[in-house]
């Protein structure tokens, strides 16, 4: 090894000369997937979450998001594998349960007849399910709740014990995980870009999103705009943004777990004058938030990629971070790919995990304030103009997509030839070229394959998707649960209903308001 070998290849050689490459197979994944539910018009469907498909409030892998409508799917950690195949099931399983309806595979969301055409989730009457719904009332009054129907995948991370136990000479502790934890979640800020450029796939939009015409956008037919050169226009400037920077001064700091944890607690508890103007209850009562502090809570804080550990019933986020440490990276910046019927592939998934790997092997210094907003530009860069290659990011000085994504694929090319060692298998590798060929040819980008076929087919952003959705829903329908899988999930659907009827119970029999239960919420430390 050359004598002045960067970091990257140090620890990369050293895993690739060890004897315990194996370990690599215990990386853990796991998978989020939001989708609106629609009608054969591509409207929002009126029916509330299916009661089949158990209690959305206590259900560990069929829930909601945001609306009523806006249906997520949750697999717990697994192979890589192991969790694309619960995905699988997932949809098998509730495709049978949604009647006549599909579920919408664009990011952007469907058409949309305002926010009064966006039903908040309802979880039930108890203290956790009010809460629950009141903060998305609140997220509605912040940012307009058609702003919170743009779905997207959330790919979850962690590495292995064994991992960390090589990694510290055999002594890991939770503070020193939590330490390469952030320097991966830096790099993922600093490379994310890159995510959006090979995965995007919302280049268009219905203009029943927009009430006019962003700058940076064409009329494609007359009921979509798109981005030329667009990759993901949900991270773009008319997608899902935090407004706290900009009005409010809230900006996380990820050079540390104690940083990170101490600026989401100020955000919580610092009053915002905007958010005061909307109230927090009616004269009658009703709650129209959480609270009218410049975070209702502190999930409320957008960001590309999270620290996560495993929450312990209703505790906040940064109290586990903080007693627990980090325990899994949680990358939110991925559209659903409307080629994909789960809404993200094997590829995928498979190059996901080297560019996490990559991330934590990397040196990665600390980001700096300017360091942030230059990531923050290049997302914006790549999101409205990322097809054009020679569109220039920055990365202390300018320099071009092209370049620096070539740099990128070829360290991560080294990464992913060392998991095909460690699996005995050529898996991450073949995943790699096909992100090396979108590189060279963005059209084969799945945003490139979107605008050629909807510019083939004339068809406007809403049909072309409102297809793809309907060729899903048969692809399910052709593959329905076998009865073992059937009962199986039925089973945990009934488990859910019964564990909200007791969290109900508990509370008649026990009552507690909402006032104090809420306050007991905040005061945690």
């Amino acid at each position: 090894m050359p004598l002045n070998a960067s970091l990257f290849q140090q620890r990369l050689e050293a895993w690739r000369r060890s004897s315990d490459r194996h370990i690599f197979r215990g990386i853990q994944i796991g998978l989020e997937r939001e989708a609106l539910r629609v009608d054969a018009e591509a409207g929002l469907s009126h029916a509330s979450h299916p009661a089949a498909l158990g209690s959305p409030l206590t259900h560990p892998h069929i829930t909601t998001d945001y609306s009523e409508v806006m249906i997520e799917l949750v697999t717990p950690p697994d192979t890589l594998e192991a969790s694309y195949a619960f995905l699988e099931d997932l949809h098998r399983y509730v495709y049978e349960h949604l009647g006549e309806e599909r579920l919408w595979c664009g990011s952007m969301p469907c058409v949309i007849a305002g926010d009064p055409d966006i039903p908040l989730a309802y979880y039930g009457e108890s203290n956790p399910g009010r809460m629950k719904t009141i903060y998305r009332r609140g997220l509605g009054y912040r940012y307009t709740r058609s702003m919170q129907v743009i779905s997207g995948v959330h790919f979850n991370c962690s590495m292995p014990a064994e991992f960390w136990r090589q990694e510290f000479d055999g002594q890991p502790d939770p503070d020193g995980i939590s330490e390469r934890y952030f320097d991966a979640l830096r790099n993922l800020l600093r490379f994310g870009w890159l995510v959006a450029y090979l995965f995007g796939a919302s280049p268009a939009i219905c203009r029943s999103f927009v009430l006019q015409k962003h700058e940076s956008l064409d009329l494609f037919t007359p009921g979509t705009y798109y981005g030329p050169d667009a990759t993901s226009l949900r991270q773009g400037s008319i997608g899902y943004q935090n407004s706290q920077e900009a009005s409010t001064g809230v900006h996380a700091d990820y050079n540390s777990r104690a940083g990170y944890i101490e600026c989401l607690r100020e955000a919580t508890a610092t009053p915002c004058p905007q958010y005061q103007e909307i109230g927090v209850r009616r004269d009658d009562g009703e709650y129209l938030q959480l609270n009218a502090n410049q975070l209702q809570i502190e999930n409320e804080y957008y960001s590309p990629v999270r620290p996560k550990c495993v929450p312990q019933g209703n505790e906040k986020p940064s109290r586990g971070l903080r007693q627990r440490g980090v325990e899994y990276l949680e990358l939110r910046s991925l559209d659903i790919d409307p080629f994909e019927p789960c809404g993200i592939g094997p590829d995928a998934m498979h190059f996901l995990t080297a560019l996490v790997v990559y991330c934590l092997l990397d040196d990665s210094p600390k980001m700096s304030m300017s360091e942030q907003a230059d990531a923050d530009y290049n997302m914006q860069q790549v999101a409205h103009l990322g097809r054009d290659l020679e569109v220039t990011l920055r990365r202390g000085e300018e320099i071009s997509l092209r370049d620096w994504a070539g740099d990128l694929l070829a360290d991560i090319r080294l990464v992913c030839e060392l998991l095909d060692e460690a699996h005995g298998q050529t898996t991450f590798r073949q995943a790699w070229e096909v992100q090396e060929a979108k590189l060279r040819n963005p059209a084969q980008t799945p945003s490139g394959c979107m605008v050629s076929q909807m510019g083939e087919s004339g068809e406007a952003y809403v049909e072309w998707v409102l297809k793809r959705s309907q060729e899903h829903r048969e692809f399910f329908g052709d593959r329905p649960p076998d009865p073992e899988l059937r009962a199986r999930f039925d089973q945990v659907a009934e488990q859910s209903r019964q564990q909200q009827q007791v969290i109900e119970k508990a509370e008649r029999e026990s009552p507690l308001s909402f006032e104090d239960y809420l306050a007991a919420y905040e005061a945690q430390a």
